[in-house]
């Protein structure tokens, strides 16, 4: 269980839905993503994502990078 405000640093695949974006984690399941500015060429790629768990699966993003 991750706790909430705790620092995330993973890697999978970015995802767009009707929703915003998701993580696909390499780790297994997925994260959905808050974030301040859409990363459209990152999209359908394997990403980097660093920020802070905000609970129920969603974590707020402060950079997301191509793996």
């Amino acid at each position: 269980m991750i706790e909430i405000g705790a620092g995330i640093d993973e890697t999978g695949r970015l995802i767009r839905d009707e929703a915003g974006f998701l993580l696909q984690r390499d780790l297994g399941g997925t994260f959905r993503l808050v974030l301040l500015r859409v990363p459209v060429d990152h999209v359908e790629k394997r990403v980097r994502v660093q920020g802070y768990y905000a609970g129920e699966g969603i974590v707020e993003v402060e950079g997301v990078a191509a793996a």
